[in-house]
């Protein structure tokens, strides 16, 4: 039997998360083993919350929806899209969202990767630090130039718009990338901060692509989520593009059932990219996803994961600084901390380093080297960043953190 040769094939690195999953299944890790303490995944718990809608464990579907469905997605799901986010945040706008301005897919990788897909040649934006799934995914066409955009711990990871703006003119911004809440930082952009980024891109006709996955996360504030949907003048004219989906924010991840909002012109485009790269998401997936984008589950989810996960944050928050790791902004939305390092004992002061001895006692967490997107290796310097950096979840059960604390503690003391 002949095999291909392997130079055929460039190499694909794994992004952050599955490279410590793959590294801690070596160690002998499976989901099921409640000795571990997954501090690393990407995912919330997706069990019964106090005040949380009953979790939807069994649907059904008919003979025709073991058919194809549209590239685009359902009809009756694009629409239950449309109007949620018109309910929630376009009450006494004249400009709404319709079935038209929505494409639905499996995941949101897969949606970001459709709309890249679709960017002609221009230099896009993305900041640092920020979703490692990012680094390839701004390199796989080669349509465009990604270019980054540091944050600082000495700003909050925050920038103003008017420095949003000086990095459009200044680098010849086409598009922006987003996402908000950050991941990993956990910072947020809303309120009239949000509404003058939105301006920025309105006068500099810089296409602004949000990523709120995160959107129900939202700590210390009386919102129940935000969008940049709510300052929208025109659905069709502003080109802001919002992905979201039920991965995070209802808790589903396993449905890979997420939807792109954006101009009609842009979805068009998006169903264009679906055909050759995807075909489209599950059919029966979608009729049981359409039950569940409601103005009045997504409500109520909200305010359970904010009640819980808030109990959370401040857990992991507490547990850290125990340890002598500085979360220097402490995040105001996600279900991520952003852990310095730096003060720990040299054989634990750097992700990889603290990831290594993790391991060891049944802890995963993610090295913060992973987060310093570069996409097609583009800058030989400067990097290194982000080494003496990681990235706890919280997003498994108290119990899981609670493990994850004690098991970091083992780690930690046997150097201090």
């Amino acid at each position: 039997m002949t095999t291909q040769n392997s130079n055929n094939f460039r190499p694909v690195p794994k992004t952050g998360v599955i490279y410590v999953m793959t590294e801690a299944a070596k160690c002998g890790y499976t989901p099921l083993d409640s000795s571990w303490a997954n501090l690393g995944q990407g995912a919330p718990e997706v069990g019964e919350l106090e005040g949380a809608p009953p979790r939807m464990t069994s649907f059904s579907c008919s003979i025709n929806d073991l058919e194809y469905g549209p590239v685009i997605g359902l009809p009756e799901l694009r629409q239950a899209v449309a109007d949620l986010y018109n309910e929630r945040y376009r009450t006494g706008f004249k400009s709404k969202y319709t079935q038209d301005n929505v494409a639905i897919c499996s995941g949101g990788r897969l949606a970001l990767t459709r709309l890249v897909s679709t960017l002609g040649k221009s230099h896009v934006g993305h900041f640092l630090p920020d979703y490692t799934a990012y680094e390839e995914l701004l390199d796989a066409f080669g349509t465009f130039n990604p270019i980054p955009i540091p944050l600082s711990s000495s700003n909050a990871y925050q920038l103003s718009a008017g420095h949003i703006e000086q990095e459009i003119l200044g680098r010849g911004l086409s598009s922006l990338i987003i996402s908000n809440p950050n991941n990993p930082t956990g910072q947020v952009i809303a309120g009239e901060n949000l509404a003058q980024w939105i301006n920025v891109g309105r006068r500099t006709d810089c296409a602004l692509i949000f990523d709120e996955f995160y959107s129900h996360y939202l700590y210390d504030t009386q919102a129940i989520s935000h969008s940049a949907a709510a300052y929208v003048k025109d659905v069709n004219t502003d080109f802001v593009v919002i992905l979201d989906g039920l991965t995070k924010n209802w808790r589903y991840p396993g449905f890979r059932v997420a939807w792109t909002i954006a101009p009609e012109s842009v979805i068009e485009r998006l169903a264009s990219a679906g055909s050759f790269l995807d075909g489209g998401c599950a059919r029966p997936l979608q009729v049981a996803a359409a039950s569940l984008v409601t103005k009045e589950i997504a409500t109520q989810e909200a305010q359970a994961i904010q009640k819980n996960f808030s109990a959370k944050r401040d857990y992991m928050l507490k547990g850290l600084h125990s340890l002598g790791i500085v979360v220097d902004s402490p995040p105001q939305g996600a279900f991520y901390c952003w852990g310095d390092l730096k003060g720990l004992p040299s054989e634990v002061n750097t992700g990889m380093k603290l990831f290594q001895q993790a391991l060891k006692e049944k802890v995963i967490v993610v090295p913060g080297h992973f987060f310093d997107i570069n996409p097609g290796g583009r800058r030989p310097l400067g990097r290194g960043k982000y080494d003496q950096y990681a990235r706890f979840s919280f997003g498994p059960s108290m119990a899981e953190l609670e493990r994850g604390i004690k098991g970091l503690r083992r780690a930690i003391k046997g150097f201090a």
